[in-house]
């Protein structure tokens, strides 16, 4: 407990201390089209009313994203159907409104039965090539088995 005083304070002064964030600067632009996905379990393991699984990720986006995403999901699910949370990491390469470059996800998500939510969150400094900067955010819609996205981003100086 002490450890977790000490803590919250340093995060709340780095957070104040922090310059605003690039979204204020910079006018947000919006990415949108279909991908595919494709999962394929690592591992899983079962006890204490909960399972905890491992998957690797694969995507290739289409449209104003031109792009391949590879990652991992770390999963949970309990006993009652429907409940479930994961966190993910993925990595993005291709091109991007016509920029070359890179960046990272980072996922959060969770569902009890039909109520569901899911933030997925461009990871801060990751940016590379023509992307260097970016900041945003990305969303995932599945509309009659069909993934669709929309990228809401911002890069230095546009």
């Amino acid at each position: 407990m002490a450890a977790l005083r000490i803590i919250v304070p340093a995060i709340a002064a780095a957070v104040a201390a922090a310059p605003p964030a690039l979204a204020t600067e910079a006018a947000m632009r919006h990415a949108k089209g279909p991908f595919d996905v494709a999962t394929k379990p690592i591992e899983q393991d079962k006890a204490e009313g909960s399972t905890l699984g491992r998957f690797s990720l694969d995507k290739t986006y289409h449209g104003a994203l031109d792009a391949t995403g590879k990652g991992e999901i770390l999963t949970i699910g309990t006993e009652v159907p429907g409940s479930a949370a994961y966190v993910a990491t993925e990595r993005v390469v291709g091109t991007l409104d016509g920029k070359t470059g890179g960046f990272a996800l980072v996922h959060r998500g969770s569902m009890r039965g039909k109520d569901m939510s899911m933030t997925i969150d461009i990871v801060p400094d990751s940016g590379s090539g023509a992307l260097k900067g970016i900041t945003g955010r990305l969303i995932i819609t599945v509309i009659e088995g069909k993934h669709l996205y929309e990228l809401e981003y911002a890069l230095p100086g546009q």
